[in-house]
């Protein structure tokens, strides 16, 4: 049906992003370019807080980029205790956040699908690749799993999903549990940002087709949901990763470990001194 409406509406649909040109036998899609694109704007966003920072200048901008990094930080040492593992994974958060951030937005600039280079749209917002999102969620898994064998060791990272189903059903149930969800996570991840961006690029395509004349008036409304909803998308994507690295190095001692010993009833428990029998 949105393909009949899209082919009326005299423009096309294309779910995979298309090639411009190939170098040698690599080929440079236009989701590439316009990743680039975003990547040489959010370094050079950067390069002008640090010059400003450097020199002690400071603005409202200057002000709202560092309370982002402030919070985004406290959020990540919050979420993770160890306050040495937080530092070493903030970065890789935060690089995910912001170039998801703006990889998204590039997908809200007007007219970004007008500029054709051999019949192929130009521009297209990275997000909207399903081998970018992937890739990104594929980076996450490696290093989770990173963090996760230096904090248990490789065998102890391996008991986390595979247990003695005779002296542990339950646990070997959860470990297989946790083995699926090792990949549906990041699959889920990866197409959830996929296909809000996706989702977007078309929603705002329609409206300026159906709206014709009306769509100066109308496309500002959508175009400010779209910058909500691509912050929303790339903070789930930051603080999923934060989540899943501290579930991977927290310690999974057996079911017999994790209950408490209530049968221990020494004095020294009770403040009371101890009476000693003849």
């Amino acid at each position: 049906m949105l393909s009949n409406f899209a082919s009326s509406a005299g423009f096309e649909i294309h779910v995979a992003s298309q090639a411009l040109f190939h170098v040698g036998d690599f080929a440079v899609t236009n989701s590439l370019m316009t990743g680039m694109i975003s990547v040489l704007v959010m370094l050079g966003m950067f390069s002008y807080v640090v010059y400003m920072i450097k020199n002690h200048k400071y603005n409202r901008f200057i002000g709202l980029v560092q309370w982002t990094f402030e919070g985004m930080l406290g959020q990540v040492d919050s979420v993770i205790p160890d306050k040495k593992l937080a530092r070493r994974v903030a970065p890789l958060a935060l690089t995910i956040f912001f170039v998801m951030l703006f990889g998204y937005w590039m997908s809200v600039l007007p007219g970004l699908d007008s500029v054709f280079y051999n019949d192929v749209p130009v521009l297209r917002a990275i997000t909207a690749d399903l081998n970018f999102t992937f890739a990104v969620a594929i980076i996450v898994l490696i290093t989770v799993q990173y963090f996760a064998l230096q904090a248990h060791g490789p065998i102890g990272n391996l008991k986390r999903y595979i247990r003695n189903p005779i002296k542990d059903p339950i646990g070997a149930f959860e470990g297989a549990l946790e083995f699926i969800g090792e990949f549906s996570r990041y699959a889920a991840l990866s197409v959830r940002m996929f296909g809000n961006c996706f989702a977007g690029e078309i929603l705002l395509v329609v409206i300026a087709v159906m709206t014709s004349y009306f769509s100066v008036v109308a496309l500002p409304f959508f175009l400010i949901f779209e910058l909500f909803i691509g912050f929303v998308q790339a903070y789930v994507f930051f603080i999923l990763t934060v989540i899943f690295t501290s579930l991977a190095v927290e310690s999974h001692g057996s079911h017999d470990e994790a209950q408490p010993n209530i049968t221990d009833h020494s004095p020294t428990h009770t403040g009371k001194p101890a009476v000693q029998m003849e």
